[in-house]
């Protein structure tokens, strides 16, 4: 009796470690959905989107709602407990860009530490989180996208380029 037990208990160990992390990997509608109503299903991950959902991701560039739950980045000491919609967005565009150019930045699917601008020029980390970065950074993700450049060159291309701005 007991080595079945122990047997039992076993197997419900292996199958509970042993499979593998599905992740939820929504359309873009339902990510948005999911982070206004804060019911996105995973903290620890970015949605694995392609560059076909960039331009639905685009419609939603210019959002102010703030967002409490959302994916952190594990790696940063930097907890910012909430986010404006639109800024996330960028920033998961950006997780795309990252990941179609295999860059040496990405941690997982996360483009940066976190969904924040930076000023370039600044020695010092000055974290930027005002309308007109939000603003800034929405026009040039739109231009980026929208420019006649060939697809190829276009995702080496950083949109932030000719701001003042780079991710945090």
């Amino acid at each position: 009796m007991k080595l079945t037990r122990k047997l039992i208990i076993l197997f419900t160990l292996i199958g509970l470690f042993g499979c593998k992390k599905q992740v939820d990997n929504p359309d873009v509608e339902t990510y948005i959905y999911q982070l206004k109503s804060g019911r996105y299903g995973t903290f620890t991950e970015l949605p694995a989107f392609t560059t076909s959902d960039i331009p639905a991701l685009l419609k939603y560039r210019n959002e102010t709602l703030v967002i409490t739950n959302f994916p952190h980045n594990g790696i940063s000491s930097y907890w910012n407990p909430d986010c404006k919609l639109g800024m996330y967005v960028l920033w998961t565009i950006e997780s795309i860009r990252a990941v179609e150019i295999k860059s040496e930045y990405l941690i997982g699917r996360f483009p940066s530490q976190n969904p924040i601008l930076a000023l370039k020029s600044s020695t010092d980390l000055k974290l930027v989180i005002d309308d007109k970065s939000h603003k800034d950074a929405a026009d040039a993700y739109y231009d980026w996208w929208n420019s006649i450049n060939i697809f190829k060159d276009k995702m080496k291309i950083d949109p932030l380029k000719d701001t003042p701005y780079r991710w945090h």
